[in-house]
């Protein structure tokens, strides 16, 4: 029998050079500083192939020489690193009480960390997407003044995110069908870059798995500590989304039936017992007498100072709060069994009196002995990881292949 060879077209010799391009940026972001010879090595793609591609990302400024090491037998090698410079990608997020925008280049360098005040939870959908706006051109200016091009944006939300980048529900917003991308590429009048959306828990577990204490994990939870609370899944190294990118939504699981009401309109759930606004009322009754909490760093700071002294009431409501914390952990270690969950926002901020009591409860209700070995942690990357997730987000055409516009 004759075999006949088609050669590839076109198309598919681009794809493989993209999907090449991908693989040696990977290698250098996580092997850096590397030779030619290292990329080939490891890669598995031939010395020429390397060669080519180094050049063209070299050309492009996503590579950078380092310099000749002598640390090895034979001739000395070049050494690269990642570049990037003259890109950024922008991440924003929506918070209990601020907006935050983070720019970051390809090399992961962070360009500036912006925050505002803003109180979403009692602001219409459309000033929330005007200040997100605002925010965001200012951002842009910023960058593209240092002489970077703007690669993406991706904005965070606590809340269902579709494929179109619409919200669907978000409760602790109050928001009901905003088409924020739609919203955020008119009010940026189709800036000629992507304008994407996700939900905040998917956002802080990029940045987690890149930036945080546990970069490079392959079974990694972030749990956002906010007025809602909500699961990023990396399960086997790859975000877990959902049928419709509804994954993660542990906040409104139901804890106890008897408990507090949600905003989601049922009683009990999670994000109902253990976000900020909850712990604020079971810790600081006095909080909201002169109206409703829209700034809860203050809060947060009283329970902080009040916990560190000693106080009582304090140091029990903590551990409240922490039990039932390590309730829905413990759900999410028995349907998942990561090796880790690291928690945001305010669950990092009081962790020291909020986690001893959720490892003990995570430990009681978990199958596995000693929960399967999952840890509870409290995350490193401050109140912007899901802003920082968004920038990462932004920048992920790049590190796919796909070459900056010239």
């Amino acid at each position: 029998m004759i075999s006949i060879h088609t050669p590839p077209q076109a198309t598919d010799l681009g794809d493989v050079r993209v999907a090449n391009r991908a693989v040696v940026l990977r290698h250098v972001r996580l092997h850096a500083p590397c030779s030619r010879a290292d990329i080939a090595a490891h890669t598995g793609l031939n010395k020429a192939t390397v060669s080519s591609l180094v050049t063209e990302l070299i050309d492009r400024r996503l590579l950078r020489e380092t310099g000749l090491t002598e640390n090895r037998v034979g001739r000395p090698a070049t050494m690269l690193a990642l570049d990037g410079a003259p890109y950024a990608g922008l991440g924003l997020q929506i918070g209990a009480d601020e907006l935050v925008v983070v720019a970051v280049d390809v090399g992961g360098n962070r360009l500036l960390t912006w925050r505002r005040a803003f109180a979403a939870a009692t602001a219409a959908p459309g000033q929330t997407g005007q200040a997100l706006a605002a925010l965001a051109r200012r951002a842009i200016n910023r960058v593209t003044g240092q002489g970077r091009t703007v690669l993406g944006l991706t904005v965070g939300v606590p809340g269902l995110v579709d494929a179109d980048g619409g919200v669907p529900l978000a409760p602790a917003l109050g928001w009901r069908d905003v088409p924020l991308a739609a919203e955020l590429r008119r009010a940026l009048r189709d800036p000629g870059f992507t304008v994407g959306v996700d939900t905040d828990a998917n956002l802080a577990v990029l940045a987690e798995q890149r930036h945080g204490a546990y970069a490079g994990n392959a079974d990694l939870v972030h749990l956002t500590g906010g007025v809602a609370v909500a699961a990023g899944l990396v399960s086997g190294g790859q975000l877990l989304r959902g049928g419709r990118g509804f994954a993660g939504e542990v906040g409104h699981v139901p804890l106890d039936p008897a408990g507090p009401p949600c905003a989601c309109g049922r009683r009990g759930c999670l994000a109902a017992l253990t976000g900020v606004d909850a712990v604020v009322r079971r810790v600081l009754p006095d909080a909201g007498q002169g109206g409703p909490v829209t700034d809860y760093l203050p809060e947060i700071d009283r329970i902080q100072a009040l916990a560190r002294a000693g106080d009582d009431p304090t140091l029990a409501g903590l551990a409240e709060v922490g039990r039932h914390l390590g309730h829905g952990v413990s759900v999410l270690a028995n349907l998942l069994d990561p090796q880790v969950v690291v928690v945001g926002g305010h669950f990092a901020a009081l962790a020291p009196w909020l986690l001893p009591a959720a490892r003990a409860e995570l430990a009681a209700r978990t199958l596995a002995p000693q929960a399967g070995g999952c840890r509870l942690e409290a995350s490193t990357l401050g109140s912007a990881a899901s802003a920082l997730g968004g920038a990462t987000a932004a920048l992920a055409t790049v590190e796919a292949g796909r070459l900056p516009a010239a």
